[in-house]
């Protein structure tokens, strides 16, 4: 078992050095706040960037933070997330806030949620200076977010690596940008990260799920599938797309 275990963590680790590397994710004294939701993802982000911290240079640190959705019964075990991070020598952040479903009618309660979780924790990185937010997505997410974006917004787009928001001066990373979500799936069993209860009424508007099923699909039709989604996102050839004439 520790054989399997010590296997995985070294796929994980080399899928995670080589987007940090290859999107240049990390530099010399970066402070980092890792969203810890307490789901597996964003467990093992904190888990990995810890490591990281301690071994590898450039040197940084890293904060984590838990956002307290109060008006979603999303229930979550804090004092579990304080030890896991306590444990790995990151200080740890709980902050509070809502939002009202009818301040903009024309998003969804997942995107209000979702954006709003996203300003508490750059309220939070500004608190502890910290220049950079960690997420937990990883290349799941990201092409799920692609098939997702082309089909409903008639977009190529999705979440990068690595984006600036001026606006907030802050920089929004994404370290397990590489990393399969299968692997993170045996990780979190084999490490025993402990579940949060998910009792959100909204999830069943997501799409998402219907998409994760797809990209499934896509990779029985052809095993490297995940990877030609990747690498069409930097090989777009416009000489072989429409493109309309006076416009």
């Amino acid at each position: 078992m520790q054989k399997e275990e010590d296997k995985l963590m070294r796929r994980i680790e080399k899928r995670f050095s080589k987007g940090v590397v290859q999107y240049g994710l990390i530099e010399e004294g970066d402070k980092i706040l890792v969203g810890l939701s307490g789901g597996k993802d964003s467990l093992a982000l904190l888990e990995l960037l810890a490591r990281r911290s301690r071994i590898y240079k450039p040197r940084f640190s890293v904060v984590a933070a838990h956002v307290v959705m109060t008006n979603i019964p999303y229930e979550s075990d804090i004092e579990y997330l304080r030890r896991f991070a306590e444990e790995l020598n990151v200080p740890f952040v709980r902050y509070e806030t809502s939002f009202d479903l009818s301040s903009d009618t024309r998003k969804s309660p997942c995107f209000l949620c979702s954006w709003n979780r996203r300003k508490a924790l750059f309220t939070v990185a500004k608190e502890h200076g910290c220049n950079k937010i960690a997420l937990g997505h990883h290349m799941d997410d990201i092409l799920e977010t692609l098939l997702m974006n082309m089909t409903f917004q008639g977009a190529v787009s999705t979440m990068p690596p690595r984006l600036v928001m001026r606006k907030f001066d802050m920089t929004i990373i994404r370290p397990m940008c590489l990393v399969h979500e299968s692997d993170l799936v045996e990780l979190a069993a084999l490490r025993g990260y402990r579940k949060q209860i998910k009792n959100c009424p909204y999830e069943k508007d997501s799409f998402r799920s219907d998409i994760k099923r797809i990209l499934r699909e896509l990779e029985k039709l052809n095993p490297e599938a995940r990877y030609s989604l990747w690498g069409s996102m930097n090989n777009i050839q416009t000489d072989l797309l429409p493109e309309e004439i006076g416009k």
